[in-house]
């Protein structure tokens, strides 16, 4: 009698970071695993900050993007992402960050279960969990001895280079509960790209992450950026990357970094050259004696670049240089069935 060929199971998969910076892994992994988005909640700036100030929310940003990234529907983007123009009373909000204030109220403040709610009614593929429920402000300190607080100040300040920095709190951040169990339930944990101090490195901080980590027996996961910050990782290499984040983490952690090794175009280049925005070099050969497994490859997405619109966030900053989402989907679970 002939066996059956069993399907392969599906992976757990949970991403770690915010925003932008999740959105092409959230997106490329959606249909193949079972995937729970945790999501930064340092976010300060912009509508977020205003909605913050005004109503006592958690930050509604890039939870707002995470549920676009894992969203079926192609219209939603642009429902989610509108930002009201000027002259209203809304101006310079999105829809999305007053759709989840509007249900954080309904909840009577309890903002995980206004995002499971946002979550049923979009109807979304996977789970987006906050990273901590705590309401705190971002800090660092910087290896020269400067103290900068909130995440938005720490984003414009001109600072030669925050390598080395101490990222925490103003009080004492706990992890969600939540994120904590689907990091310890996890077959691959998946650090994305983003903002290091302001984005990934807030998310890590968080207290009792780290504890997770080193207790999961998932695959851990570190996709490299594409492109230096300005001022902030100025000269950066993947192997600066992957050891700030083992550094804000506490321990050697990772167990695969990937990264990309394809140049873009002259044209691109020089656009994002004039914004002395440099793409992210490498070295092989300290990268082949790290603890880790380097993973290189060509992971430049080559569909054309989305037309810029203010009115949503993720085409106006996902424009020119973005990692290809079926690449890193590729990269990803080849790694897990390895």
């Amino acid at each position: 009698m002939a066996k059956t060929k069993l399907n392969p199971p599906i992976p757990n998969i949970v991403v770690i970071g915010g925003g932008t910076g999740s959105f092409t892994v959230l997106n490329s992994l959606k249909t193949i695993s079972d995937i729970t988005a945790l999501v930064n909640m340092a976010d300060d700036g912009g509508s977020t900050g205003e909605l913050r100030d005004q109503f006592g929310v958690l930050p509604p940003g890039d939870v707002r993007q995470c549920l676009v990234a894992l969203s079926p529907s192609d219209e939603l983007r642009e429902v989610f992402n509108y930002r009201f123009p000027k002259g209203t009373d809304f101006a310079g909000h999105n829809f999305g960050n007053l759709f989840l204030t509007a249900l954080s109220n309904l909840s009577k403040g309890d903002f995980a279960e206004a995002v499971e709610n946002a979550s049923k009614i979009l109807n979304i593929k996977g789970r987006v969990v906050p990273i901590t429920l705590d309401d705190r402000r971002l800090i660092i300190n910087t290896s020269d001895g400067l103290t900068i607080k909130g995440e938005h100040n720490i984003d414009v300040a001109n600072i030669p280079s925050l390598k080395g920095s101490t990222i925490s709190y103003d009080e004492l951040t706990k992890i969600n509960p939540v994120a904590s169990k689907a990091i310890k339930n996890a077959n691959i944990v998946v650090i994305a790209p983003g903002d290091l101090y302001t984005s990934i490195g807030p998310a890590l901080a968080v207290k009792g992450l780290a504890e997770a980590i080193k207790q999961t027996d998932a695959k851990i996961i570190y996709i490299c950026n594409l492109v230096n910050k300005p001022i902030h990782t100025t000269g950066f290499r993947v192997e600066d990357y992957a050891s700030e984040i083992e550094r804000i983490i506490g321990s050697r952690v990772l167990d695969y970094v990937i990264y990309n090794t394809e140049t873009p175009s002259p044209g691109v280049l020089a656009r994002y050259l004039k914004d002395r925005e440099i793409p992210v070099e490498f070295d092989i050969e300290v990268l082949q004696k790290k603890h880790y497994k380097a993973v290189p490859g060509e992971f430049l997405s080559k569909d054309k670049a989305p037309k810029r619109d203010l009115n949503d966030a993720i085409a106006s900053t996902r424009s020119l240089i973005r990692h290809d989402q079926e690449a890193i989907c590729r990269a990803v679970m080849k790694i897990y069935w390895d």
